[in-house]
């Protein structure tokens, strides 16, 4: 997930050319690995695979079975035709996944299995109505179920393929965007806010007018947060 470790390169002699650094997102501010790896066991026996034998009495070896706990699931969804009672559990491992990069083994399958439209509508009800920790991992789950763009060879126009699939999702977009605006501006939690900054758009054109406003504000929060994070996150997005 790029939260922080987009490529850097050697500055370039054009300061308005060089690479914007982006500092790496901090940890989780509350601890979900109980509720997670819960997740992950009842996954497991509804896929009827077997947990993973890992001991999980350090936070190393905890690490190890969480691994090896969404190895066996994308096994396991890969040769099983897809049954109603996986969807929520698995959506809520994503959300509850501390890593945002270790999400993606989990999302990756939920779009695979239950198409993107459906899980991106649960994670906007996650970020909408969840605990705080719902709605940080939720933000961070988002950002794997964008739609890519694949560009025709050297050129910087899309496919007309994948164009039309991005169109396509432009309604959950906008909601999200706009869902996600809200929430930054009227939820305190530091886990949210650090969540959601970095795939918030802060342009203004980008929202109705009545949202303006909105957005300054998020932009003012941002900017005089004492996080070091938020402040120094926001300037690179606006």
């Amino acid at each position: 997930m790029k939260t922080g470790d987009e490529p850097t390169s050697t500055p370039s002699p054009d300061p308005a050319e060089a690479p914007r650094l982006y500092a790496p997102l901090p940890g989780r501010t509350e601890d979900t690995s109980t509720r997670y790896e819960r997740c992950l066991r009842e996954l497991i026996d509804l896929l009827e695979a077997e947990r993973p034998l890992v001991t999980t009495d350090t936070r190393r070896s905890r690490r190890r079975w969480q691994h090896e706990a969404r190895r066996v699931i994308a096994q396991a969804m890969r040769r099983r035709p897809v049954l109603e009672e996986w969807f929520q559990p698995l959506v809520r491992a994503a959300v509850l996944e501390p890593d945002p990069s270790f999400n993606r083994q989990l999302v990756e399958p939920a779009l695979a299995a239950f198409g993107r439209r459906r899980v991106q509508l649960a994670l906007l009800e996650h970020l909408r109505t969840g605990t705080n920790a719902e709605r940080a991992g939720a933000a961070r789950a988002w950002y794997w179920t964008q739609v890519p763009l694949t560009y025709l060879a050297d050129s910087r126009s899309p496919t007309a393929e994948s164009k039309a699939e991005y169109d396509a999702f432009a309604d959950l977009r906008q909601e999200w965007h706009e869902t996600a605006l809200r929430v930054f501006v009227t939820n305190e939690d530091l886990d949210v806010r650090r969540c959601i900054l970095p795939g918030l758009d802060l342009g203004r054109q980008q929202y109705p007018e009545d949202l303006h406003e909105t957005v300054a504000e998020a932009i003012r929060i941002a900017r005089t947060h004492p996080d070091e994070y938020l402040r120094h996150r926001v300037e690179h997005q606006i």
